[in-house]
């Protein structure tokens, strides 16, 4: 089989929502990322800001990268949604992703989007990577 799936037990379960936080594609050695959000395995938010949300979201990211057998160092692309105009928080969001992404700087892309997984979600961070 080409398709492995990732579900770390120290996130919550996708299965109710039809999706796996990671699926590998054993031929190619790419994993897919689904995209991440502030949530605890009970599918609830622990930050109301922006910043604090990113920063969970970041590492529910690292957490599904280790799972799978990557790391931050083999992230090929990352797609960040923000709720509301991204401009405007460029400055404040910036540095947060600076440090968690440090120096493996893959391809990355921001959006200001209207609505996210649910009314509480304010940011949403998907990614492509390669295995180690």
């Amino acid at each position: 089989m080409r398709k492995q799936l990732v579900n770390s037990p120290q996130l919550y379960d996708g299965k109710p929502h039809g999706m796996s936080h990671a699926v590998i594609d054993t031929a190619s050695a790419t994993v897919y990322i689904s995209g991440q959000v502030d949530w605890d395995v009970n599918h609830q938010v622990s930050s109301h800001t922006v910043e604090g949300q990113l920063q969970n979201a970041l590492n529910n990211l690292m957490i599904v990268l280790d799972a799978a057998g990557s790391s931050v160092e083999n992230l090929l692309s990352v797609r960040i949604y923000v709720r509301g105009e991204l401009g405007e928080m460029m400055e404040a969001i910036a540095p947060i992703i600076a440090q968690h992404l440090a120096e493996s700087r893959p391809a990355l892309t921001g959006i200001g989007v209207s609505s996210l997984a649910s009314p509480e979600t304010l940011v949403e961070i998907e990614a492509t990577a390669a295995l180690k």
